[in-house]
């Protein structure tokens, strides 16, 4: 599948979530890789043989004190590890996007 078809299962499985879910996500970006990078790797501790399908970097909501104008959080879908780990099944692609959501 296409990074943009895939970019539009995301953005369909954010619409079925309620408004309240959504507003806390006003400073989150989206981001689609194919795979984790080096340096995500490496800040992971990620050892060969493991399989990361979404990441989040930023602060949690419930550890903010007040809002410094920080850049946005990000969630990142990888890809190639949710395509594959689905075994390349659109309905099982959906559910893994909805539950990294």
């Amino acid at each position: 599948m296409t990074k943009e078809e895939f970019e539009k299962i995301i953005s369909d499985a954010l619409a079925d979530f309620p408004v309240y879910f959504l507003e806390k996500m006003k400073n989150v970006a989206i981001v689609v890789q194919a795979e984790p990078d080096e340096f995500q790797k490496r800040q992971l501790g990620y050892a060969s043989g493991n399989c990361l399908l979404g990441l989040y970097e930023g602060v949690p909501q419930i550890k903010r004190y007040h809002y410094n104008k920080v850049a946005p959080d990000k969630i990142t879908f990888f890809q190639n590890n949710i395509e594959r780990t689905a075994n390349y099944d659109l309905l099982n692609i959906k559910q893994s996007i909805r539950g990294i959501l």
